[in-house]
């Protein structure tokens, strides 16, 4: 049991709230299907243009122009949103989420690109749930990164140890749990929320 009244969670968005490892693949896996070419080409001409996307510094609209020319096929743009919207939520994690928000500052910290989020805010109506979302393109900071998270509790209006960070990469829980938040992995592929809401019980989160 943590010494630390606990006043926010926040959670990882791909992996964790979705049953899909990353947006990513999500995104590559829906283009794949929507036109018939094959998921590692799709990976391979989105691939270069990923950290600058997540970071702000560019948008899947400014690319597009070149991720056709590499793939030799004129997609539209609107096949995108169509991407976006397969992204496939776990229910049993936002349910679990709904529950901590009556009790607590429930956020959300994401690398992710920053059109996706802000369609999926309102095809998933995230912004019901969590506050605040901490998205890396707006910030221009990845979890590698502890302003992104010093940014996230300063919204919040708490300190590092009066929070949780929920993630499925134990990689991106390091800078978090340095600043001394709270850290919990989530096994992305077990995804076993009852374990989830153990490892939270611990910490003095009242979950259930």
């Amino acid at each position: 049991m943590s010494d630390a009244l606990i006043r926010a969670v926040f959670f990882d968005y791909d992996g964790v709230l979705t049953r899909d490892k990353t947006g990513s693949f999500t995104t590559c896996r829906s283009l794949a299907q929507q036109t018939g070419l094959p998921f590692e080409a799709i990976r391979a001409a989105l691939q270069p243009h990923n950290d600058a996307l997540n970071l702000g510094r560019t948008t899947h609209e400014a690319i597009w122009p070149s991720v056709c020319a590499t793939l030799k096929r004129d997609i539209p743009l609107g096949f995108l949103t169509i991407a976006f919207e397969s992204t496939p939520l776990d229910d049993e994690v936002m349910s679990l989420a709904r529950q901590l928000a009556t009790r607590y500052r429930v956020g959300l910290i994401t690398d992710n690109k920053r059109d996706r989020i802000d369609h999926l805010r309102l095809y998933q109506r995230l912004d019901a749930v969590f506050d605040p979302i901490v998205v890396s393109s707006v910030v221009g900071m990845g979890k590698d990164s502890a302003g992104i998270f010093e940014h996230a509790l300063a919204v919040s209006g708490v300190q590092p140890q009066q929070a949780v960070f929920i993630d499925n990469s134990p990689d991106n829980l390091l800078t978090a749990a340095a600043l001394g938040l709270h850290t919990v992995h989530f096994d992305d592929e077990r995804r076993d929320v009852a374990a989830l809401i153990l490892a939270l019980q611990r910490l003095g989160v009242e979950a259930s």
